[in-house]
């Protein structure tokens, strides 16, 4: 395989060794020969210092923050040039088959759908990896043959790509990970590698608030009225979610060949992903939604407006440093939700209210919130997880944040009346 050919005889450090570091050592000794290979966990720093120096190639897990903040990049040319990663030994073998997907929001959902509706309606082996799941190199050997490949990428992922997939989604950007990138610009700049590393014949779905890119790809514009949504009926909350949803119709129909009455028939059939606007059920005459992957002020604010009976909004988390203004004028403009903030940026949010809002209050962490959702909620109404923030810090991802609330939903409703 070309991709294991890059790494024959060559000396090998895998930097960082969470999940995708330990599946790297997995693959490399599974698909070909290096002279050796090291594990390096230190940071950006040291390696600066020279512990990559010895490396032929550096396989960086895609969290590792590099050039360090504040490093001169001139002095970083030389590991810089060394670093590779699992994304893009991936896509060295595979980028044709590939449909990768990014955004600030929905790719989760986005990839989900398409992997359900190709699955279903393609005739082929669908493999869904990447950001959603398990590191993709895991999928190597799965990959091959008459297969497509569906792919989350985060910008983490997408920071030092130097290849893309062969069809390429930007959903839509918003504020995020400032403390990663410390502006907007240098965050956009590394999502908008899914679509500067494309080539000609390759192709690009790009959504109605992704800036212009500069690419050598095809670049199809989504912008759906209201008529072309017309139809979609999926099982999920929100409009957002039929915008996903058109998503993956026009690429299953364009790319693939699918009929649209199949397409819209299959997304009939997905279901929601946990911790995506889920109902939990229904505590106390209160029901429950668990929505802990929202990290931004725009994926709160949209799951008040998607969820019927919603009324109380529990938000707060890491502080990154993302403006909440857009979410504190929502608080201020719509006193028919009750929004209790927690954490660092519930908070923050508080404070730069600069004043005692009715519907708004400020309890310590998630556990106190729910005590106090459940005073506050009314019966028949239902109360969302939408946190608006990162877990990092509380919890180990959103995934345990989600099953936090969760137990903690269901161990207060349970000493009451159901």
């Amino acid at each position: 395989m070309a991709a294991a050919g890059i790494f024959e005889g060559k000396r090998i450090l895998i930097w960082g060794y969470g999940r995708e570091g330990k599946s790297t050592e997995k693959w490399l000794s599974g698909h070909t020969s290096p002279k050796s290979v090291t594990i390096f966990e230190g940071k950006p720093e040291e390696m600066l210092a020279g512990a990559g120096e010895d490396a032929d190639i550096i396989i960086k897990s895609p969290g590792i923050v590099w050039p360090p903040k504040g490093a001169d990049v001139k002095a970083c040319e030389e590991i810089s040039a060394k670093i590779t990663s699992q994304t893009e030994i991936f896509l060295h073998e595979y980028r044709m088959k590939t449909i990768g997907v990014t955004g600030t929001k929905g790719k989760s959902t986005t990839v989900s759908m398409l992997a359900h509706v190709l699955g279903e309606l393609s005739g082929k082996k669908v493999i869904l990896a990447g950001n959603i799941g398990l590191p993709c190199l895991d999928y190597f050997d799965d990959a091959a043959g008459d297969s497509i490949v569906v792919l989350e990428l985060s910008c983490h992922q997408l920071k030092d790509a130097k290849t893309a997939p062969h069809i390429s989604v930007f959903l839509d950007l918003y504020e995020e990970h400032l403390d990663y990138y410390g502006t907007m610009d240098a965050y956009f700049g590394a999502k908008s590698h899914i679509v500067t590393r494309q080539i000609a014949g390759d192709r690009a779905y790009i959504g109605e608030n992704v800036p212009a890119i500069d690419s050598a790809s095809e670049q199809i514009r989504v912008i759906p009225g209201e008529k072309d949504l017309e139809g979609i009926e999926l099982s999920l909350f929100g409009d957002h979610n039929k915008i996903n949803a058109y998503f993956v119709k026009k690429i299953c129909c364009d790319e693939f060949g699918l009929s649209e009455d199949a397409v819209i028939n299959s997304l009939r059939n997905f279901e929601a992903l946990p911790h995506r606007m889920k109902k939990l059920g229904t505590f106390a005459g209160r029901n429950w939604y668990d929505d802990s992957i929202s990290t931004i002020p725009e994926a709160a604010i949209s799951a008040a407006e998607s969820i019927p009976d919603a009324q109380v909004i529990l938000v707060g988390g890491m502080d990154r440093g993302i403006s909440y203004s857009v979410l504190e004028d929502y608080m201020k403009e719509h006193p028919e939700y009750k929004f209790i903030c927690m954490y660092a940026t519930g908070e923050r949010i508080v404070k730069e209210l600069g004043e005692n809002l009715p519907n708004v209050c400020y309890e310590a962490d998630l556990e106190a919130a729910v005590n106090k959702a459940y005073e506050i909620t009314d019966p028949g109404r239902g109360c969302v997880l939408s946190p608006a923030a990162a877990s990092y810090g509380y919890f180990k991802n959103f995934e345990e944040r989600g099953q936090v609330f969760e137990e903690l939903v269901r161990g207060h409703g349970s000493a009451q009346s159901v």
